[in-house]
């Protein structure tokens, strides 16, 4: 049987925010011919939301929506345009250290910290303000560990930034580059944090999260399935229709599992771009992918039976710091949606109880219920044990006090992305620098969260439009704001451009 062949001017690979971006502005512009093909049934990607057999909804991490870009704002409403199809938060976030709740950021509120520790923190503080004063413009920090010791100081790197990062990277900050850094870390205002802590004052909010948004229904997945809606059926393949087996860049062709050739002008590709090196048996562009590094990442769901705590209340994400647990981030996901867990009505019986032991009956009975998602890091510098990774991170919420001992859990979920963390480290944009020239002349643009590689715009907002720029980059030369100027969109939205236009 001849394998069917089909002719495009582009090809997107991924319906993950970027490929979704990607198809949007090609449905909009309406004069090239254009097809988006997924291995998974469900768009998402790294975006996506899974369902526990109980009816607990846990995204593939921490995952909110906040903007830089009206146009992404514009895609988002068409796609959920009801007012009660969104919740919209205010950020309650916290650092745990030593039996404390922290506001975060931990380093614009020392005002919180025992005496003794805001004396230690803000000498050194001032230290390193008084050192930047006569260092010279072009002394540039050469890793994030020591970008973190100008910025706030020795002490405050040693209890909190430099073990905190790891946790998060699983990489030491040393082995880090700090281009990235941009709006993600808070660099203290030495003079308002120490007025903060003479009156015993905690800072207000920080950071462009400070307010963000929330589906109403279907968790963050539920965001890029409605969007994956509105582009038009015959142009989407997903499942084993959407499979990429192999990409051949000298013909411009790729092999699709159900045996359909696609042939394209241009492709955008949002698969890691290691894993595009791969597909495309190109041991160059592998051997340009080597020193590329990345993180993985576990999810683990805690789904419990009882009402919300007063000593949860409102908080939304939780830091950690310390290795009295596993996790370096706790997400109350319940208080995101109340769709978000099963209804109260449901009856569920008790898995176990928090510290292990059986429950007094196994018979299903009635909630409310609420969930707590965590996030764990992986990598060769830290290692996870995975057949204890639950137990360890159930003890974990009982050493850190977000749940007790006798507390009910009727649902557990754990889940493992292999691609969770693109890590910013030293070579990182050494090696960048030759891949996507590499790839650009073949008319391949890598482009997403390890298409791109630079996690400094890999929220979803950045993620999306990296595929929007990249096809007007296509079609008519656009500049990619986004891959080439992180600084730029991340300190100024693009106000300036709507949905409505068809012009870049």
């Amino acid at each position: 049987m001849t394998p069917q062949e089909i002719n495009v001017d582009t090809l997107v690979i991924g319906a993950g925010p970027t490929g979704l971006g990607a198809a949007k502005r090609l449905q909009q512009l309406n004069n090239v011919s254009w097809l988006i093909v997924d291995s998974n049934q469900t768009p998402g990607g790294l975006a996506s939301t899974d369902i526990t057999p109980e009816g607990f909804l846990f995204d593939v991490g921490g995952h909110v929506i906040f903007s830089h870009y009206k146009y992404f704002d514009d895609c988002l409403n068409e796609a959920l345009p009801k007012s009660d199809d969104w919740y919209e938060h205010q950020r309650v976030s916290y650092v745990r250290y030593q039996g404390l709740w922290v506001p975060y950021p931990f380093q614009n509120n020392i005002a919180v910290l025992p005496k003794e520790e805001q004396v230690k923190c803000l000498s050194d503080l001032l230290d390193a303000a008084l050192e930047a004063r006569v260092r010279p413009a072009t002394d540039k920090p050469k890793n994030f560990d020591e970008w973190n010791i100008r910025n706030v100081g020795q002490r405050l790197n040693e209890i909190f930034m430099r073990p905190y990062n790891f946790k998060v990277w699983a990489v030491p900050t040393s082995r880090m580059n700090s281009t990235w850094v941009g709006e993600r870390v808070a660099a203290p205002n030495v003079k308002l944090l120490t007025t903060n802590v003479i009156r015993n004052k905690v800072a207000g909010n920080w950071g462009p999260n400070a307010t963000f948004k929330f589906p109403a229904h279907g968790g963050t997945g539920g965001i890029w399935i409605a969007v994956a809606d509105t582009i038009a059926n015959e142009k989407k393949r997903f499942g084993n229709h959407g499979t990429v087996i192999k990409v051949d860049a000298d013909s411009k062709k790729v092999y699709l599992k159900d045996g359909t050739v696609v042939k394209y002008g241009s492709l955008v590709s949002t698969m890691a771009v290691d894993f595009l090196a791969e597909s495309m048996g190109d041991a160059k562009l592998q051997q340009m992918c080597k020193p590329l590094y990345y993180s993985s990442t576990n999810v683990i769901g805690v789904g419990i039976r009882g009402e919300r705590p007063e000593r949860i209340g409102d908080k939304c994400w939780l830091y950690f710091v310390e290795d009295n647990c596993p996790f370096y981030r706790a997400t109350i996901f319940s208080n995101y949606s109340p769709f978000n867990q099963p209804n109260k009505n449901v009856k569920l019986p008790t898995k176990q109880l928090a510290n292990g032991k059986k429950p007094a009956s196994f018979e299903p009975q009635a909630g409310p219920y609420w969930s707590i998602m965590l996030e764990v890091s992986e990598s060769s510098y830290k290692p996870v044990n995975h057949e204890t990774l639950l137990a360890d991170s159930i003890q974990g919420l009982i050493n850190t006090e977000l749940l007790k001992p006798n507390d009910e859990i009727v649902s557990t979920y754990v889940r493992r992305f292999d691609h969770g963390y693109p890590t910013p480290s030293l070579e990182r944009d050494g090696a960048l620098n030759e891949i996507q020239p590499y790839l650009r002349q073949k008319d391949i643009l890598s482009r997403g969260r390890f298409g791109s590689w630079k996690y400094e715009v890999g929220n979803q907002d950045h993620s999306f439009m990296l595929g929007v720029e990249a096809v007007d980059n296509i079609i008519s030369g656009g500049i990619e704001l986004t891959l080439s100027y992180p600084d730029f969109v991340n300190t100024r939205a693009n106000t300036e451009r709507r949905l409505t236009s068809k012009t870049s």
